[in-house]
């Protein structure tokens, strides 16, 4: 029934927005035309109770970072599978444990006037109702209408860390690199001058790394972007690697470069000793066009302009 129902939905994502792509690392990741939406596919039977059951695999969610990504939660009943904005609940997900096949275990429950509501344990409920159909799907997926600019190096660093700042992390960024940081792209922002302690012994290394992303509160690493605008990845892979082995910080790790060189880190990562460490597993790669897409989602920006808004513009911004 599982894989009749999901033929069903892909021909339905299909016919709406022609051919999508399917992640070689997964049977439940798909892409939407040219990186215009991540779709992770989700299903479960319906239960007793008017309640389903699904599991979102760690790894999985992973690729979904910083992408306009939705978790598709679709079941036998007949009603319209719900798109849900990962971005919304990315935080969220993180405050219910793990299980220890890697899955967060969250629910739909289905209740009166066909309402549903997301289940996460040890967080609480929340209604989706507003994310229900491929109608709304279309309404969120994000239209390419407004080229990506062409970007250096510097200015990939600088909106990565402003990502990190309005998601609340403390940012680091190099000391060589700091000043060469673009304030035209976004509201300047804190970075930290220091690693944290967990990662001194390995700081020949984690101190070279383009952008990290430390928790405010424990200043534990949350994730690293190695940005390979034209050099090797394997150089960058080779950190992360060394960092992963010497200090055994296994948190979010991202190959960022253009979309074009996307095979080639598919290629790189496969390598037998990224394979043996792990690493393979836990670095996903981000191009250009997603950063700049999750900065502009994340941040108010002009809509012609293409700039960030100044301080004083946000109190002309509608919300």
């Amino acid at each position: 029934m599982a894989n009749e129902q999901k033929k069903t939905l892909l021909k339905s994502l299909s016919g709406r927005f022609g051919e999508l792509r399917q992640l070689q690392a997964s049977k439940s990741l798909f892409v939407i035309g040219q990186e215009a939406a991540h779709i992770y596919l989700r299903y479960s039977r319906l239960h007793e109770r008017r309640s389903a059951f699904f599991g979102l695999r760690k790894i999985d969610l992973a690729q979904l970072e910083g992408r306009n990504a939705f978790i598709c939660f679709f079941t036998d009943d007949g009603f319209k599978p719900h798109f849900v904005p990962y971005a919304d609940f990315e935080q969220v997900l993180r405050q219910s444990p793990v299980a220890a096949d890697g899955q967060y275990k969250v629910q739909v429950l289905f209740g009166e006037a066909n309402t549903r509501e997301l289940y996460i344990p040890h967080v609480g409920r929340f209604n989706i109702d507003g994310y229900a159909g491929i109608d709304e799907l279309a309404l969120r997926v994000a239209v390419q209408s407004n080229p990506v600019p062409l970007l250096t190096h510097a200015q990939v660093q600088t909106l990565l860390g402003a990502i990190g700042h309005a998601k609340g992390f403390s940012i680091y960024v190099p000391t060589n690199n700091a000043a060469g940081l673009d304030w035209t792209l976004t509201q300047r922002f804190h970075l930290v001058e220091r690693l944290p302690q967990q990662i001194q012994l390995a700081a020949a290394f984690s101190s070279e790394i383009d952008v990290i992303w430390l928790e405010q509160s424990s200043q534990a690493v949350a994730a690293l972007f190695e940005v390979e605008h034209s050099t090797p990845f394997y150089s960058g892979l080779l950190r992360f690697n060394d960092l992963l082995l010497t200090s055994q910080v296994a948190p979010r790790f991202f190959i960022v470069s253009n979309e074009a060189r996307r095979d080639l880190f598919a290629w790189q990562a496969q390598r037998p000793t990224f394979q043996r460490s792990g690493l393979s597993e836990i670095t996903s790669f981000l191009d250009y066009s997603n950063v700049f897409a999750w900065h502009r989602r994340l941040l108010p920006y002009d809509t012609e302009t293409l700039k960030p808004l100044a301080a004083h513009d946000l109190l002309n911004v509608s919300l």
